[in-house]
């Protein structure tokens, strides 16, 4: 049984249907992305009502329902409609794809549960603008796994296209009223871009960003200033390194720390008690090359730590640009 909450949106979805195309695209045009999206959600799984519910919401809304008593027939093809006709084509397809993935299991949201390989597989023959618009909905490391698996340039391409993407956010605030209440949506854009490079490692990292500063000098400036790398941990302040210390394992942190510059080493053995502190700079000392793949795959392990610590609010990460990851 839906909660109230749930009662509320599914009851606005009928009204909302109950009004025709032309009018709920006009609502729609007062909504907020998040608002949009759930509504649409709700209106793509209403196959059917019972006749005392429909009835019920109209009787609420006399003034502009008197006339309509029956659902739209197809829910899908009406979310489409109206979407379309109340952000135009371009604007509107990658939300839409959003809302009703939902309804089929075998779309977007299966992925997440695939290995990255097969997900590759699936979507190696795709044009680089359908890989990009499917990733963006993918979690960055996910998203980061499925793109080792492709060449190098059908790789630049994607990501290229994945900087380009304008967030969603950004997009429909110039078309929907109150943008300044807008939460951000991440569906691509420069900062998905970086989140996802910051997962692949150097050589990746400098083959996409010269590939993007060919076409866009500038779009690959955008992409770096919002970075997150490994020696960028330096940045966090010292609850945030203790917090980190704790999650890691001290054989990954001494393979990590083979590649990081002396300011981030410091750093991580200031926030060490004096024992451990000199357990890690014996075990640096005396440990010999450590091939390079070995290095970074112990650096993306911890960066992965450090953002779902981000996630649950125990750090704060600050990358390069003006903008935070939290």
């Amino acid at each position: 049984m839906a909660s109230m909450d749930d009662k509320g949106v599914e009851d606005a979805a009928i009204l909302l249907m109950s009004l025709g195309e032309e009018e709920a695209a006009e609502v729609f045009k007062h909504l907020a992305p998040k608002e949009v999206q759930r509504l649409g959600e709700t209106i793509a799984k209403l196959k059917s009502i019972p006749r005392e519910r429909f009835e019920g919401v109209l009787s609420r809304f006399e003034a502009v329902a008197a006339d309509q008593n029956i659902l739209v027939p197809d829910t899908d093809e009406y979310v489409r409609t109206v979407l379309r006709k109340a952000l135009g084509d371009d604007k509107a397809n990658l939300l839409i794809d959003r809302i009703l993935q939902g309804s089929d299991i075998s779309g977007i949201e299966s992925l997440k549960w695939m290995d990255p390989t097969a997900v590759s597989e699936l979507l190696r023959n795709e044009h680089p603008q359908i890989v990009a618009a499917i990733l963006v909905h993918l979690d960055p490391d996910q998203a980061a796994d499925v793109l080792k698996q492709f060449a190098e340039r059908q790789r630049n391409e994607v990501l290229v296209r994945i900087a380009a993407l304008k967030d969603l956010n950004e997009v429909m605030s110039k078309v929907l009223a109150g943008g300044e209440r807008m939460k951000k949506a991440n569906l691509g854009g420069v900062k998905a871009a970086a989140d996802i490079l910051n997962l692949m490692g150097s050589s990746v990292e400098t083959s996409v960003l010269d590939y993007v500063r060919e076409a866009d000098n500038e779009l690959a400036q955008r992409i770096m200033d919002n970075m997150f790398t490994f020696d960028d941990l330096a940045t966090l302040d010292d609850k945030g390194i203790q917090s980190l210390l704790k999650e890691v394992q001290s054989e990954s942190l001494v393979i990590a720390l083979k590649g990081a510059t002396p300011e981030l080493r410091d750093k991580i053995l200031r926030n060490m008690s004096t024992r451990a502190a000199e357990a890690l700079r014996e075990d640096l000392d005396s440990r010999g090359p450590v091939r390079l793949s070995e290095v970074e795959s112990e650096q993306k392990e911890m960066l992965k730590v450090v953002r779902r610590l981000a996630d649950e609010g125990q750090i704060v990460m600050g990358g390069g640009g003006d903008e935070q990851f939290v």
